[in-house]
């Protein structure tokens, strides 16, 4: 049986070095997003919790409704029989308030829309999963509109929530359990793909004044 190309990701099979995101970056990427229409406010959900709790795509779509935990500012990732099956499954990633502000605004408009709340809740407007191919097509879209002159994928918004996590100066065994790595080798590994001048950039980002 023929594969359909349009479902495999278009660097598989290949190891790219990371494209850091700046936060004028992620803003313009969010902005490119409909702010009223239920896919845009979807779609900026997806971004944030992709990018401020550093999921894995799979992860991210893999969640449920009750996965985000509001008041204590966590994503619950994985654990179930639904959910990917990493050696790492069954963690708690922290998530900023202003990120989960933008999912709450979906869960509203989930609600809104009758979904079903033991389905996926990054979903079709039918309450169907959405499949990884759509957010790998999605992404680089958005980015054209943003105007964005680098690869913006799932991937590389992990990477640049692990650059600041590192910018910083959390130790290595926070990010290892945010990332959900097995151990702080892989950690050490994920960090060093970061091209250098990335994480200068990074670093020069930090706010600071005496």
């Amino acid at each position: 049986m023929a594969t359909d190309v349009s479902l495999v990701p278009v660097n598989k099979g290949r190891k790219l070095p990371p494209e850091l995101l700046t936060a004028d970056d992620i803003r313009a990427l969010l902005a490119a997003c409909s702010a009223s229409a239920p896919t845009g406010v979807r779609n900026r959900a997806l971004v944030v919790v992709l990018y401020r709790a550093g999921l894995r795509l799979d992860e991210a779509l893999a969640l449920l409704p009750d996965d985000i935990d509001v008041g204590g500012g966590v994503v619950h990732v994985g654990g179930r029989d639904s959910a990917p099956r990493h050696a790492h499954h069954d963690r708690a990633a922290g998530i900023d308030t202003a990120a989960l502000a933008l999912v709450e605004e979906w869960l509203g408009m989930r609600r809104t829309l009758g979904l079903p709340a033991d389905g996926p809740l990054f979903c079709t407007l039918s309450g169907g999963p959405l499949h990884p191919a759509y957010v790998r097509q999605l992404l680089p879209r958005l980015a054209e509109k943003a105007g964005i002159d680098k690869r913006v994928h799932a991937q590389g918004l992990r990477h640049t929530h692990a650059a600041e996590l590192a910018a910083e100066g959390l130790p290595a065994e926070v990010i290892q359990a945010q990332l959900g790595h097995e151990s702080l080798a892989s950690t050490d590994r994920y960090l060093r793909r970061i091209p250098p001048i990335d994480r200068i950039g990074a670093l020069n980002r930090r706010q600071w004044s005496p």
